[in-house]
């Protein structure tokens, strides 16, 4: 299974590495040492902490209003469930705060190893994308 660097797992998570210290400290989320001595976040883990903290934080608070924005279109993140099938996988990515579901062929999930846990980056291309503006006080 995988394992993160705090800094990785801050990354994933999208709160600072301070905030990953605190949340270890507090046994809130459980690192061990790899073999260098680093404190680090088993994948597994870390799947499980993002999908609780996504229930419990929803959308992003605290931030300056957005008033224009056109995201990219990658969302590097740790993957937290598969289910397959005879033929399909469904596939879900917690990306910081956001849930990216992906609908693939079993084989494809298979050659690409994934597992709760596995750092994937979801990559949507679709023909419409819709732009937001929201209103100004």
């Amino acid at each position: 299974m995988p394992a993160f660097r705090i800094s990785e797992a801050a990354g994933l998570l999208g709160v600072s590495d301070d905030t990953v210290r605190r949340w270890a400290d507090s046994g809130r989320l459980a690192t061990v040492q790899d073999d260098a001595g680093r404190r680090v976040v088993d994948g597994a883990e870390l799947a499980r902490f993002a999908e609780d903290l996504a229930d419990v934080s929803g959308p992003p608070s605290g931030r300056a209003p957005i008033v224009r924005e056109s995201a990219r279109n990658r969302f590097p993140g740790i993957v937290t469930r598969v289910v397959r099938d005879g033929v399909m996988a469904q596939v879900e990515i917690q990306a910081g705060p956001h849930r990216i579901v992906s609908l693939m062929s079993r084989e494809a999930a298979d050659e690409l190893d994934l597992r709760p846990g596995v750092l994937a980056v979801g990559s949507v291309k679709a023909t419409t994308v819709v732009v937001e503006v929201p209103e100004q006080p």
